[in-house]
């Protein structure tokens, strides 16, 4: 099987947030100075990017983890820590991103530079410099760096081209986009060579050009997934106009015509109504240019306007070109894409569970969690700041309600806390 990757499974990380520090200015005529602990540095983001000299996702075939940096920990005299630098991932155009987990589409990523935020970096922490107030002028409190943000993502690949060359298996359909473009596909002469949509570029004249998609062959069940069917039919989706090679040594061109577009509709409706040209390939051979003549009549009648061509030896190829670019221009222009907003999930800070386990109380919150995982539990002032946390969100109050006793252990994330009244 080719080597061709149209969907990858990854996992991004985002950079986690530095950590806030916990510090006193001493000097030698200030031995008494005041916070001066610094803020930690942002985390990276993890962000893609439209890279249109790629055409595939084979560079996800042996990385699987994106990772960005994590922020530097805050500094003395209130030096705040070095953010993490981003990580861009490139991928090529036609790009749609999925959430695994719950199979949501992300971004559609179309557009040569476009990007898309997948995983936002943690903020920084902050230094107890930040919590100084009139009441507390020594704060012995600090903030440890938001956590990292992680997700599973699918990327799907759809080839963005003018004209998809579809057909049956053999028809001619790679032998065709070598002979008009620059492209080097595979060629064989049995059916199902290949596995791999191929992008050509045809120069028309000095100023016009076409850029052709060869989509694999189709065959019977296409659309339900049989063979390879979804992974190639989903490549045809972008395309605005269709080149419909008809194999001339075939038994039945005009079933093998059917067959195709019947598999296009079903998959997408909006497939069956692109505009085709039809062309009745390998005309160089004798048997071939005899069967010509009934058959074009045979696709007027069912009011087609077809082509005789020969791929291999250039015959009405150019024509076929021109006719495929007058009915580009003519193709009406695709919806217009929603556009996708940086994305990031914002829970609400008020969700949460509580339940009874064997080993004592497990409290569950993404907003909770967090922020047990940016608390210095050294520190005196920030575990009393978190129980605050704990009653403005109701966890407290909750706990009482489910009978919980002094002396119980409370599980929030990775931490065992000990409850007291």
């Amino acid at each position: 099987m080719s080597s061709f990757i149209d969907q990858a499974e990854i996992t991004v990380r985002s950079g986690k947030g530095g950590d806030g520090i916990m510090h006193f200015l001493r000097e030698k005529f200030r031995p008494f100075g005041g916070p001066d602990g610094g803020d930690g540095g942002r985390g990276g983001d993890v962000v893609f990017e439209v890279d249109e000299r790629l055409n595939t996702l084979f560079a996800f075939r042996n990385r699987r983890v994106f990772k960005a940096d994590d922020g530097a920990r805050g500094g003395t005299n209130n030096q705040t820590g070095k953010s993490g630098d981003e990580l861009v991932v490139k991928v090529p155009p036609g790009t749609e991103i999925y959430d695994s987990t719950d199979g949501a589409l992300i971004g559609d990523l179309v557009d040569a530079g476009q990007q898309l935020v997948v995983a936002k970096g943690g903020r920084g922490g902050r230094g107890n410099a930040r919590f100084a107030s009139s009441r507390n002028k020594a704060p012995r409190l600090a903030e440890k760096g938001e956590p990292a943000e992680e997700r599973s993502l699918r990327l799907e690949l759809k080839l963005i081209a003018d004209v998809g060359i579809v057909g049956v298996p053999n028809a001619g359909k790679s032998t065709f986009l070598a002979a008009v473009t620059k492209a080097k596909p595979k060629i064989a002469d049995y059916p199902f060579t290949t596995l791999t949509p191929n992008l050509g570029v045809a120069n028309l004249d000095e100023y016009n050009t076409l850029v052709l998609a060869d989509i694999p062959g189709l065959i019977e069940g296409a659309h339900m997934g049989v063979g390879l069917g979804h992974e190639f039919l989903r490549h045809v989706q972008r395309t605005r106009v269709l080149i419909h090679l008809l194999d001339g040594l075939s038994e039945d061109p005009l079933a093998d015509l059917a067959q195709i577009n019947s598999e296009l509709a079903l998959f997408d409706p909006d497939l069956g109504e692109k505009s085709q040209v039809v062309a009745f390939n390998k005309m160089d051979l004798p048997d071939v240019e005899a069967r010509w003549e009934e058959l074009e009549g045979q696709l007027k009648e069912h009011g087609y306007t077809p082509m005789a061509i020969s791929a291999v030896a250039g015959t009405n190829v150019r024509e076929l070109l021109y006719r495929a670019a007058k009915l580009v221009e003519e193709a009406p222009e695709p919806p217009a894409r929603e556009e996708v907003p940086v994305y990031r999930p914002e829970e609400d800070p008020g969700i949460f569970e509580v339940q009874q386990e064997a080993d004592g109380w497990r409290v569950e919150g993404k907003a909770i969690e967090r922020a047990a995982a940016m608390t210095y539990w050294e520190y005196g002032q920030s575990v009393r700041r978190f129980q605050r946390i704990l009653e403005a969100l109701g966890i407290d109050e909750a706990l009482r309600n489910e009978g919980i006793q002094a002396g119980d252990t409370v599980l929030i994330g990775e931490f065992e806390l000990e409850w007291e009244d």
